[in-house]
């Protein structure tokens, strides 16, 4: 039978329990998560990406930013909170009945991801965008590069986020490693 938690239900068992144990524990059952690493992150420098980086709380372009994450788990909801350097990045991740997406509300935004294991990573693929409840149509929801997995014995994150007209908002890749009171 299937777990409740987010990821194992999304991903399915077969496909959880084959994940390396530092992915699972990420994205595992623990009610509280803490993890500390570093993040490159990239993104257009004109103004229209700033003002959207900035509006949903997207971090600043800059390489080596330390990055904490806190995750917060209530049943299949879980809080998201990302601190780069000089920035708070919340998002709110859960699933709804029926559906076999995993959704991430981020402001405005809501995204829906079918969840795949490949390998060693999960890699997530949008399947929708809606913009304050509007939904996307395809053309307009760009493209989103998600990938989480293990290198080098750490979590590993990459992140690419690139839209019509704008280019790439954003992307981040690195690492991190949870705290170690929270294993």
């Amino acid at each position: 039978m299937t777990s409740l938690a987010l990821f194992p239900a999304l991903l399915g068992d077969d496909a959880w329990r084959s994940l390396p144990a530092v992915v699972r524990a990420m994205h595992g059952t623990a009610p509280i998560l803490r993890a500390n690493g570093t993040a490159d992150v990239a993104g257009a420098n004109h103004f229209p990406a700033r003002c959207l980086r900035r509006l949903l709380g997207l971090p600043a372009p800059g390489p080596q930013q330390a990055l904490a994450l806190t995750i917060e788990r209530n049943g299949t909801c879980e809080v998201w909170t990302r601190h780069f350097t000089g920035r708070r990045m919340q998002s709110v991740l859960d699933r709804r009945t029926g559906s076999p997406l995993l959704y991430e509300r981020l402001g405005a935004a809501t995204l829906g991801f079918t969840l795949r294991r490949d390998g060693d990573t999960i890699d997530w693929q949008l399947c929708s965008l809606h913009v304050f409840g509007i939904p996307m149509p395809r053309a307009l929801r760009g493209h989103v590069l998600s990938r989480s997995g293990m290198h080098d014995g750490r979590y590993h994150f990459s992140v690419d986020v690139r839209l019509p007209v704008l280019g790439q908002l954003i992307a981040y890749e690195g690492w991190l490693e949870p705290l170690p009171d929270e294993q």
